[in-house]
């Protein structure tokens, strides 16, 4: 008779438990055709701005082994306190001034407001405010760092940090806002989904006017243009730019997911998923294409181009990462490369010394991004889309030389060519690296 009683007890307990999963999937069906609620979508969003914040963050490491592996040994220092200096300042300025710039411009116009940032969160907006700010500062940290790369090794380190705050400050903020703050470019229909010319040509071409004023380092390229032995230049690490580069590819699915700026949807949640994929997938069109065409050309597999390939089919997609098939995104991403690898070659005809490349990573690559927009986003115009890049390069460029002309004859720019040659860790920061027999 107990046997019975248990085994009906048994029977009862396995019935409720099977009730109690079939009425919680039915609640959930149930709640997914009907949507979140606000305080939900809310919740969801916000954390998408925050983990897809602290994975673009780490971009910041990312350039930081870049560029201190292709650097000589001369200047790893350096490049550590120009990288964590300039993430500070121009995180400082985008919150007095800078995000109110970009984001406070009237609808169609061409500038914000010189204000302090406030919140004015509310559950209507969809997201925190602090969180938006938090991962649009970290865009404007990422444009800075393209410009380090590309002046290192001859640069004093006060100067490059003047310009970082006037770069993330105004200049940046100004352009971006009209795009992304509902300026005069959105009222046209440009189209830049994470930046590809926002964020990317921006910083190179802010770097290109740096490059100029500069002028190469020391012995870097020979009298008649091409480079010089490169000996006396060598990287000081390719598995730290290796490492670097899959950080910075890392935190790339943040830069271009994040740019959804939601995740409280069926909708949002799918299309997020296929920028991780695109963005994937175009990395890997923009590495391949740099091996092959090196081996194609130069009998040998360029570890340097395959790496810079990723990065430019990681830029190259940045502008529209949701709308082009798998398929298309890898050619997107290798045609990037190809760009990328033959940039290279027209920088060091013209004896413009761009230590890590980033002019034709970031520059030519988000160009070419900016302007295949149209090809799978039928909203978007060739012709808008090339008013866009020609407006937003020029201007950079523009304000970017005449601010770094005005740091030249002010403070001075460029170290010594005797400080050069004992490098800048010496000179600027005064770090030495000692060997263990000294």
């Amino acid at each position: 008779m107990s046997c019975e009683i248990y085994n009906g007890g048994l029977m009862f307990k396995k019935s409720l438990y099977f009730l109690s999963i079939l009425s919680f999937f039915l609640l959930l069906s149930s709640y997914a055709k009907a949507g979140v609620d606000a305080e939900v979508a809310y919740i969801l969003n916000t954390f998408s701005f925050l983990v897809c914040g602290f994975l673009v963050m780490w971009m910041a490491a990312g350039f930081l082994f870049l560029e201190s592996g292709l650097v000589t040994t001369r200047s790893v220092s350096t490049i550590a306190a120009k990288n964590i200096g300039k993430f500070a300042i121009v995180s400082i300025v985008f919150y007095l001034f800078g995000y109110n710039l970009g984001y406070g411009i009237p609808e169609g116009g061409y500038i914000g407001s010189f204000s302090i940032w406030t919140d004015n969160t509310s559950i209507e907006t969809g997201y925190s405010d602090a969180s938006d700010w938090f991962f649009q500062a970290l865009f404007v940290c990422a444009t800075v760092s393209i410009v380090s790369g590309a002046v290192a090794e001859r640069i004093k380190i006060w100067p490059f940090f003047a310009f970082a705050a006037i770069l993330g400050g105004f200049i940046y903020p100004i352009q971006m806002g009209w795009e992304w703050g509902g300026g005069w470019l959105d009222a046209l229909g440009f189209s830049d989904f994470a930046g590809s010319t926002l964020v990317h040509a921006c910083g190179g071409s802010a770097a290109l006017a740096g490059v100029i004023l500069l002028g190469p380092r020391v012995g870097r390229f020979s009298e008649s243009g091409e480079p010089a032995n490169m000996a006396p230049f060598a990287p000081s690490s390719i598995p730290l730019v290796t490492l670097g580069t899959f950080i910075l590819w890392m935190g790339w699915y943040g830069f271009n997911g994040g740019s959804q700026l939601a995740l409280g949807s069926y909708e949002d949640a799918t299309a997020m998923s296929k920028i991780f994929m695109n963005t994937q997938l175009a990395a890997c069109g923009g590495c391949m294409a740099g091996a092959t065409i090196t081996r194609l050309i130069g009998g040998k597999t360029d570890i340097v181009m395959m790496l810079n390939g990723a990065l430019a089919g990681l830029v190259s997609i940045t502008a529209e990462p949701l709308m082009p098939s798998p398929l298309l995104s890898i050619f997107i991403g290798a045609i990037g490369g190809v760009i990328m690898f033959y940039g290279t070659q027209l920088l060091n005809s013209l004896k413009l010394d761009d230590v890590v490349g980033a002019i034709p990573v970031h520059m030519f690559a988000g160009i070419w991004g900016t302007l295949i927009v149209p090809f799978t986003n039928p909203d978007a115009s060739y012709a808008i889309q090339l008013l866009g890049v020609v407006s937003v390069c020029l201007f950079v460029f523009t304000l970017s030389y005449i601010v770094i002309y005005l740091l030249k004859i002010s403070m001075g720019l460029r170290i010594s060519e005797e400080a050069e040659k004992l490098g800048t860790d010496k000179a600027e920061i005064g770090v030495v690296a000692y060997s263990i027999r000294d």
